[in-house]
């Protein structure tokens, strides 16, 4: 069933927006216990197949209904994919010798996951040439990117990080050069835009989540209860930075594009594709820094000063979302971005809040996002936010 213009986002569509953010949390809990530079490096990798293959349903969920027929039940199995990929996920990089090996088990299902897509979008390109030829170069591609991931998975320890990153850009890459030479068609743009949104409000309760998975039994202590506050703080100025004026205003001009042209293609492609990757990476990665923070907190044995890693991955979390923020609002719909100085000022904060206590680096950084969100609330000509709305 083809979709039209008014097609808003379905249940089923945020059903799997749930499983998609489940296997983020997932990778965060990875992350959380091996917190070193190469447990982060594997977790941003899933994050970006993760990803990736939520962008490519969701493109698939704007040519045709998916809630309906034969992509209902595809979508259904790729996301049973998704959650068995995310189950295995903290044994993926280690082979445990048990009955079922992790790492082969979390490749298959991604496998699985892309080729259910080229299927399901084989079948919603039927009569319509371009798109054919389309699915045809994304199929060379993706299939290609196998080879590397599976060998990865066999192989494990070093050879199975190189060949997963490889199976990546070959699959990621293959598919930029394939839509850079023939864009998909967004026939819905708030259905584009909602689905985009919807998945961004879901990861930033994540954020809530680490703050209830840190606490613990400990939540009655103070500093922890400080903490947990200080977390939901953060997480509603990422909040207000998103939804307040941002999101509605490339919403409108999505809206606003000539349904047929390629402005509005690449306008979807750059604005929502790629700039809400750097937004749910720095969520996933701020999430990791709270559940990092509280972890301190709790602990009998608390280190003097928060420490390089925790530093990163807090301070590094937020500026990458501000940097996505930024490639999302700025060039898309003209948004006057926060002035810059601030994502340099987080980042410049980061070493100094290494030194700090946990408790004390973390209300930094959430004092920084208040003062943010306070002047953006200042300076805004249009402070209620305008455009679609859920439905």
């Amino acid at each position: 069933m083809p979709v039209a213009e008014t097609h808003r986002a379905t249940t089923f569509e945020i059903f799997f927006d749930l499983v998609l953010v489940f296997a983020l949390t997932r990778i965060i809990s990875f992350m959380a216990e091996a917190p070193t530079p190469l447990g982060l490096f594997q977790g941003l990798l899933l994050l970006l197949w993760f990803w990736y293959a939520w962008s490519c349903y969701t493109w698939l969920g704007n040519l045709v209904r998916a809630d309906v027929g034969v992509v209902r039940a595809g979508t259904t199995v790729a996301m049973a994919a998704i959650f068995v990929a995310a189950l295995v996920i903290p044994d993926a990089w280690q082979h445990t010798g048990g009955s079922l090996d992790a790492a082969l088990a979390l490749a298959v299902a991604y496998a699985t996951v892309r080729a259910l897509h080229l299927a399901l979008f084989f079948r919603a390109a039927a009569g319509d040439p371009r798109i054919r030829r389309q699915a045809a170069h994304f199929a060379a591609s993706t299939t290609l990117a196998w080879v590397p991931l599976v060998l990865g998975a066999v192989y494990g320890g070093t050879a199975q990080v190189v060949l997963w990153t490889v199976a990546f850009l070959v699959d990621y890459g293959g598919g930029r050069i394939v839509t850079a030479a023939s864009l998909g068609e967004v026939r819905s743009a708030a259905h584009f835009a909602e689905r985009h949104n919807l998945v961004l409000i879901i990861a930033l309760g994540e954020s809530l989540l680490s703050v209830g998975a840190g606490t613990g039994p400990a939540v009655t202590r103070a500093p922890v209860l400080a903490a947990a506050l200080l977390g939901f703080a953060a997480t509603v100025c990422l909040w207000w930075l998103y939804f307040q004026r941002t999101a509605p205003a490339v919403g409108r001009a999505l809206a606003a594009a000539p349904r047929h042209t390629r402005h509005r293609q690449q306008l979807a492609s750059d604005a929502y594709t790629l700039a809400h990757l750097p937004l749910i990476a720095g969520i996933s990665y701020f999430a990791l820094g709270i559940h990092l923070v509280l972890a301190q907190l709790t602990s009998d044995d608390r280190p003097a000063a928060l420490g390089w890693i925790p530093a990163s991955v807090l301070y590094g979390g937020a500026a990458l979302y501000l940097v996505g923020r930024l490639l999302f609002g700025w060039p898309a719909a003209g948004v006057p971005p926060a002035p810059p100085v601030v994502v340099g000022l987080v980042l410049v904060l980061a070493p100094v809040a290494r030194a700090l206590p946990a408790l004390v680096a973390f209300g930094l950084l959430t004092a920084v996002l208040v003062a943010l969100a306070g002047y953006e609330r200042r300076t805004s000509r249009d402070p209620s936010p305008v455009g679609p709305e859920p439905g």
